[in-house]
């Protein structure tokens, strides 16, 4: 029993997976905001032009 739980204590392997999954939760909220604002402005770009073509 103590073998297992010291093994257990050293184990790792899951606090990498969290970390990476932290990581790419991180890129997306950034991905997204990034998308949005550029998503904004490009549609005030073309209603600018739309309303100087008329």
């Amino acid at each position: 029993m103590k073998f297992t739980l010291a093994r257990f204590l050293n184990d790792e392997s899951g606090a990498t997976a969290v970390e990476y999954s932290l990581m790419a939760a991180l890129i997306a909220v950034i991905a997204i905001s990034a998308l949005t604002k550029l998503g904004s402005n490009l549609s005030n770009k073309f209603n600018n032009i739309a309303g100087n073509v008329t």
